[in-house]
């Protein structure tokens, strides 16, 4: 489980960001030649930008300002942070692959960018996070607090997220305090890593790396969901999930029987595949 982000090879993880970041240059210039209605929007957002974390931070202080807490201040905030913190910069590039490559309604990596509030959630809470761990804690919560009113994606700044992370459609995702989230996840709307009362500590989820947790599913408690494990959508899980299995149901039962459960392979948090445990089901029933 991360403990905060992985460290990067900072000459490969440039090359990356550069790439991506002509990528979406070139997608900006042209939709904006196609669409001559957003030329000014994409030259605000992208064009007049020299870097993808320049770009960002530009983006993200004007989604998430208000009248007392203003873009300008949110860019140079955003700005310190990606520039200072490269690993940050490198899950951003990661996010938007994973968006890229596991979403087909995801036509390019601008749309995403400017588009996709799960992404740009997931970045303002890595900022959020750099702050609560440097101490600075209101600051942390106010930025918490506009994430959830903006984005209606409410990640505590204490959660700890690893890169490669599609929140898709993100509506109504909650992560509590204590939760981790490893790399290469992918989660669905109204998904819950919750608690399960008002006992203080360690008492929120941990989800293991390339696991798929499908709409609507709630997690509750300091419970593991193991590596490359899948949660069907609707499942209520209240019990550690063993690593390469299919947890589905309320409450959440092992596809294949508590004594052996079926195991598959693939990596459901990069596949996408949230029907294969259907066959194997033997009380599914429409």
């Amino acid at each position: 489980m991360p403990t905060g982000l992985p460290a990067v090879n900072s000459s490969v993880a440039s090359d990356d960001e550069g790439w991506v970041w002509a990528q979406i240059k070139a997608e900006a210039r042209r939709d904006a030649e196609s669409e001559p209605a957003l030329a000014s929007y994409l030259y605000s957002t992208i064009l007049s930008h020299s870097s993808l974390e320049r770009s960002l931070s530009f983006h993200l202080g004007n989604k998430l300002c208000s009248s007392t807490l203003l873009s300008t201040l949110l860019y140079d905030l955003f700005l310190n942070a990606f520039s200072s913190d490269p690993s940050l910069r490198s899950a951003a590039v990661a996010d938007l692959r994973a968006a890229r490559e596991r979403d087909p309604a995801c036509v390019s990596y601008s749309h995403c960018l400017l588009n996709y509030k799960g992404f740009l959630a997931c970045q303002a809470h890595r900022v959020a996070h750099l702050l609560w761990r440097q101490s600075r804690r209101p600051l942390a919560l106010a930025l918490h607090s506009r994430i959830a009113d903006v984005f209606a994606v409410d990640i505590h700044p204490a959660a700890r997220i690893g890169k490669g992370i599609l929140f898709d459609h993100a509506t109504g995702v909650v992560v509590g305090e204590t939760a981790v989230i490893g790399n290469n996840v992918s989660i669905l709307h109204h998904v819950t890593l919750g608690g399960t009362g008002k006992a203080g500590g360690d008492r929120h989820p941990k989800i293991g790396d390339g696991v798929l947790i499908g709409a609507g599913a709630t997690i509750l408690g300091n419970i593991k969901i193991g590596e490359g494990a899948k949660v069907g959508a609707g499942s209520v899980v209240l019990i550690d999930v063993p690593p390469r299995t299919t947890a589905v149901g309320n409450p959440a039962r092992l596809v294949g029987g508590k004594e052996k459960p079926s195991k598959h392979e693939d990596v459901p948090g990069e596949s996408m595949d949230h029907t294969s445990f259907i066959s194997e089901w033997s009380d599914y029933i429409i």
